[in-house]
């Protein structure tokens, strides 16, 4: 009888230690499913997956909270469809939040060892979701603590908007943390050292993999900028703001690329810190029926920059041989970017129908830069044309580097008058060699144009090297922004063929134009002379060709003979006798 005691004593002992062997059981992992129908159980920093359906709210529960512990973030994140999570059943707008990713703050009480949340969603379909129960103590800052701006008391959620241009985060101020049981403190009585004044904000930048858009890989993600260290060990901080600082920052919007961006709050006299709730975007919609995450662009930028990078790549190869075929190539250029600029500012009229008629006046400059090198043979400014595009190149790269995010640059002023100085520069540093620059031109910016039509089929952040000055000329709003741009795989590919090609077309036009002559003549003086010489050399056969309007009038005349009915053959008339 007593063995069989001593076994069943030891059964529970033996299931305790298989649940503690579990991988739901360990620090930080996460668990799935339900623990009963219409309650989740959570626990302290440990993500959890289920799903929402409409007509089912969720209980959620967290208990055996440490007595250490001062309060409680609760966040929630989705990948598009909406979820709410409130204090109570009844929502109310400060005790409630909606969206993707929504978090609310629990101040716990004296011996308060539980609390619980409802979630649940008016989506249609049932949402797939993540979440995590964080504890914080008296000594962490409180984030939202201070908020006065939107409807929580305690926000700790980061709001985002985002348009073509630009994505702008807005969060609420902190406070300094408190005990359980005690009153807050004052958020602007005081602006010294003993109040929430001393308080720094960290904003941190995380990008997810390219071209991945599934949900899996958002949850899982999302995960790495949910706690303190995890902010700190992989995402990128962009930027410090102080108490004095608006809490507002903008970044360049980046169309179909997952990035996820969190804010921690630091309190240098106590050396602690704490994690708002993270906050992601893809700067389009998933449930748009045109222009969606899921199309790769529109037919008309495909075609616009498919037939650009057929002409660049013959520019790269060939473009100095070709004079003529590059500077349509440069005036192109040249006015399709200015006429693109004036038409989207100043009229409302849609993106395909300004593509058409960028292609138009681009055409347009390219005829006409064309015709100014036949008829005037102006060699110098033809090449300043064609320095100013590669400087525009080389300005772009300059401030597509960490450079752009320096704040003196995001004075208007300050910024066209040092791209332009760049830009400039280029032409008069290459005014001795005009051959080797045009040769350059050829390669970078011809190979760039490949780049471009690869960015339309593919993402790539290099084609923000231009679309980022592009944005700039358009969005007056979009000085503010810090342009950071993801380098990941595919960048590296993109990069290594632009590069292959630029360096293949510069060495092979260096080495096919060793011996000739720097540029062709001027082509209004050789067809003068010639037409001089035809005019006097009577033994030359040219000189015998008639006039230009009697040859035009001979080739009618053929034209119309054949549209004219046939005359039947034989006698008609009977004969005299």
């Amino acid at each position: 009888m007593a063995p069989a005691l001593a076994a069943m004593g030891l059964l529970p002992l033996l299931v305790l230690a298989v649940l503690a062997l579990e991988p739901g059981a360990a620090s930080g992992a996460e668990t799935v499913g339900n623990s009963s129908e219409g309650l989740l159980e959570f626990s302290v920093g440990k993500f959890r997956y289920f799903k929402l359906n409409r007509p089912f709210p969720e209980e959620a529960i967290l208990r055996h909270i440490s007595s250490n512990v001062t309060f409680l973030i609760f966040q929630l994140h989705s990948q598009y469809q909406n979820t709410t999570i409130s204090f109570s059943e009844m929502l109310l707008p400060n005790a409630s939040g909606t969206g993707t990713d929504k978090g609310l703050v629990f101040i716990l009480r004296p011996e308060q060892s539980m609390c619980t949340w409802h979630l649940e969603t008016l989506d249609s379909k049932p949402v797939q979701n993540v979440a995590i129960p964080l504890s914080y103590s008296e000594r962490d800052p409180v984030p939202g603590g201070c908020n006065l701006e939107f409807d929580l008391d305690i926000d700790p959620n980061i709001y985002l908007q985002y348009n073509f241009f630009e994505t702008t985060i807005k969060f609420a101020p902190a406070n300094l943390g408190y005990a359980r049981g005690t009153a807050p403190p004052p958020c602007d009585i005081e602006t010294g050292q003993d109040s929430r004044w001393r308080l720094q904000y960290d904003v941190y930048q995380y990008f997810m993999p390219e071209n991945d858009l599934t949900e899996e890989a958002l949850l899982r993600h999302l995960q790495r900028m949910a706690e303190v260290p995890q902010v700190k060990a992989n995402a990128v901080k962009v930027v410090t703001l102080t108490a004095d600082d608006k809490t507002i920052v903008s970044f360049s919007s980046l169309w179909g690329q997952g990035v996820i961006y969190n804010v921690i709050v630091r309190d240098p006299f106590l050396n602690t810190s704490a994690a708002y709730v993270p906050v992601h975007t893809y700067a389009c919609s998933f449930e748009a029926e045109e222009g969606n995450c899921f199309s790769l662009g529109r037919v008309s930028t495909k075609v616009f920059f498919t037939l650009f990078a057929l002409l660049g790549l013959f520019i790269c190869f060939f473009g100095h041989r070709f004079w003529k075929t590059e500077l349509f190539f440069i005036g192109f250029i040249l006015m399709g970017f200015f006429f693109y600029i004036l038409i989207t500012r100043l009229t409302p009229i849609k993106y395909d129908v300004r593509l058409i008629l960028t292609a138009l006046a681009g055409s347009i400059g390219g005829i006409c830069l064309v015709a100014a090198w036949w008829r005037f043979g102006i060699l110098v400014l033809c090449m300043l044309c064609v320095g100013l595009v590669l400087g525009f190149l080389v300005s772009s790269v300059t401030f597509f580097t960490p450079l752009g995010n320096l704040k003196i640059f995001r004075d208007d002023a300050v910024f066209w008058v040092t791209f332009s100085c760049i830009a400039v520069l280029i032409p008069v540093v290459f005014m001795g060699c005009l051959r080797i620059l045009n040769i350059l031109t050829c390669g970078f910016i011809g190979s760039y144009s490949v780049v471009l039509a690869i960015d339309s089929y593919l993402y790539t952040s290099l084609s923000y090297i231009t679309l980022n000055v592009l944005k700039r000329a358009l969005h007056v709003d979009f000085r503010r922004a810090f342009v950071n741009v993801p380098f990941q795989t595919n960048d590296f590919i993109v990069l290594a063929a632009w590069g292959m090609l630029a360096v293949s077309g510069i060495t092979l036009q260096i080495r096919r134009e060793r011996g000739q002559p720097f540029f062709p003549p001027h082509p209004y003086m050789l067809w003068k002379r010639e037409r001089e010489r035809r005019v006097t050399n009577i033994l030359d056969p040219s000189y015998h060709i008639p006039p230009l309007r009697e040859r035009l009038y001979g080739q009618l005349a053929q034209i119309k003979a054949l549209f004219q009915k046939e005359q039947p053959a034989g006698e008609r008339t009977p004969l005299l006798l």
